[in-house]
């Protein structure tokens, strides 16, 4: 019984140790490759449209550098504005094209959400990220 304590308490510890490590990820100190998984389209009194990002015209793919302040996509790059850091999540926002843009990044596990939005239309984007290399 003491073993199985011990195993078990050191599995846990374990467990503990890489889910900070993981986190680490996600704080904001090292660039990110986000891949956008589902997308939905949305006009005033309307019912949103809701495909794969590619069929609603937006990137699929996302590298955010949080050093330099930029999102690269595969046709363009953005300037990040604004940037706040909580306990739980980091939110990033900026203009591109006539849209103002936001994400929000889960700092534990690397999932995002995005919206762009003008007076006329939103976009609303669920993805991941994971850590990009330099």
């Amino acid at each position: 019984m003491k073993k199985k304590c011990l195993s078990l308490g050191f599995t846990a510890l374990c467990w503990l140790g890489s889910a900070s490590v993981w986190a680490a990820d996600f704080d904001g100190s090292k660039p990110l490759l986000c891949a956008t998984v589902d997308a939905h389209g949305c006009d005033a009194g309307e019912t949103c449209l809701r495909g794969l990002p590619a069929e609603l015209g937006v990137p699929q793919f996302l590298h955010i550098d949080f050093t330099r302040k930029t999102i690269v996509g595969p046709q363009r790059a953005t300037s990040i504005r604004f940037i706040e850091t909580s306990e739980s999540q980091i939110f990033l926002q900026g203009t591109e094209r006539g849209f103002a843009w936001t994400i929000a990044l889960d700092r534990t596990d690397g999932t995002m959400t995005g919206s762009l939005v003008n007076s006329e239309d939103a976009y609303v984007l669920f993805g991941a990220c994971t850590p990009d290399k330099p």
